[in-house]
């Protein structure tokens, strides 16, 4: 089981950030936090970026970026070479996209899915396996 996640969001992502923290901090996770520290109106990229950048360093197992809709904050994740970002709206989407593509960072969006199914989200997507096989050759060409 991962142990450190590393979490940001942008003003409109800030709610469903805190829960998550609480949510994962609940069960054990090292959760470490790079903001924004409020529902003030900001610009994702500056929280966003050093994330990504924590993960690709291997300083943190996996990400969790939020926003209003996840796009944006899901953009500037891969940006970050080593980062597979994925936006996931529903259950099915968070496992595809660790069974699948071997995704190491999830986006969400805040006013596009409950705070309940963020969670669920959440829960399968730092749960979910990688299941290698045939996926393992199309993340290689993502990496290149």
């Amino acid at each position: 089981m991962p142990t450190r996640v590393a979490i940001a969001s942008d003003h409109a992502g800030f709610a469903t950030k805190q829960a998550i923290i609480s949510h994962l901090e609940a069960k054990g996770y090292q959760v470490a936090d790079f903001g924004t520290d409020s529902d003030q109106s900001c610009d994702y990229p500056q929280f966003i970026r050093p994330a990504a950048e924590a993960i690709a360093r291997g300083e943190a197992d996996y990400g969790i970026v939020l926003g209003g809709s996840g796009n944006g904050e899901a953009m500037v994740a891969n940006k970050v070479k080593g980062v597979r970002c994925a936006l996931c709206f529903s259950e099915a989407t968070a496992k595809w996209s660790r069974g699948h593509n071997d995704a190491n960072c999830l986006a969400i969006g805040e006013r596009t899915v409950s705070r309940e199914m963020a969670l669920r989200i959440v829960d399968l997507f730092l749960t979910t396996g990688f299941d290698g096989g045939r996926h393992q050759r199309r993340v290689n060409q993502i990496e290149t």
